[in-house]
């Protein structure tokens, strides 16, 4: 069952061929995490949103205020009998029909839709994960790269050659051939007590979980972060890598290449956020 435009109805006969989400990409979306009925870092998700809207120039209705698709959100999960689990919540805004690569106008639609997920906080997963560089198409920096846009063909290129080569994941360059985020979120390395990560000038996403991540590392007095460009030499000098989003929380890398991780300033973080999650 999905929500469409409010209206609760199965997933069917929703999309037509013209959808613009669907001929140009002209769509963004938000992956939410919701646990038991409260939805993790709404408020960010949300002016995020906001945010991509206006830098994409859809009209944002008056509606859409943030109690408002939290109550959609919520209508979705009673019906579906999902208020006592932990759901994957994707919400997508598309301008809609009409147009071709000028749009008609720049009013929109949403679509509200599930994935049921096992964990209810974020567990430490230290099994074998091992990544490499996908060098066959590059992100440009810039706006528009750090926003989650249906435009994720590096992203499905990129897993489909990690998936052919025996990866767990990529990590994404951009035309600076600086590492810019992996396939599925933001990266970070450890070095020492420095926690690195690509500014998002250098067209990474402008992770929701990144930004918890640097809110709770500021407040570590023996950790500090340092938002710099990184260069493909520097991993195998460090002592961790680690990758996050809101669905996996942060994932630790056990290889790259010839180089082995450990996880000890990791596990720590993830301790910070799931208290975070707790008190939130």
């Amino acid at each position: 069952m999905i929500n469409f435009n409010g209206t609760l109805q199965e997933e069917t006969n929703v999309i037509s061929n013209n959808n613009r989400g669907y001929s140009y990409g002209d769509a963004l979306f938000e992956t939410i995490k919701v646990s038991h009925g409260k939805l993790l870092f709404w408020e960010d998700h949300y002016f995020r949103l906001m945010a991509s809207m206006r830098i994409m120039r859809m009209d944002i209705p008056m509606e859409f205020t943030m109690e408002f698709l939290e109550s959609e959100i919520m209508k979705l999960l009673s019906e579906s009998n999902l208020l006592k689990v932990s759901v994957r919540v994707k919400l997508m805004v598309h301008r809609n029909t009409g147009g071709l690569y000028l749009p008609i106008d720049n009013t929109v639609s949403f679509i509200i839709s599930t994935k049921l997920l096992e964990n209810d906080f974020y567990l430490l997963n230290d099994s074998h994960y091992e990544i490499d560089l996908y060098k066959d198409f590059y992100v440009a920096p810039g706006l528009l790269s750090t926003l989650k846009t249906n435009n994720k063909a590096i992203n499905i290129t990129g897993s489909i050659y990690a998936k052919e080569n025996i990866l767990d994941n990529c990590l994404l360059l951009n035309t600076n051939k600086n590492v810019v985020e992996a396939l599925n979120g933001n990266v970070f390395l450890v070095k020492n007590n420095v926690i690195k990560t690509p500014p998002l000038k250098d067209g990474c996403l402008k992770g929701i979980m990144r930004k918890q991540l640097l809110g709770i590392i500021e407040l570590i007095p023996d950790l500090s972060v340092d938002e710099s460009s990184i260069s493909p030499f520097e991993l195998q000098k460090v002592d961790e890598i680690f990758i996050t989003n809101v669905i996996t929380g942060i994932q630790s890398v056990t290889k790259y290449r010839k180089k082995v991780y450990n996880n000890s300033v990791t596990k720590l973080l993830l301790q910070k956020l799931n208290v975070k999650v707790r008190l939130g």
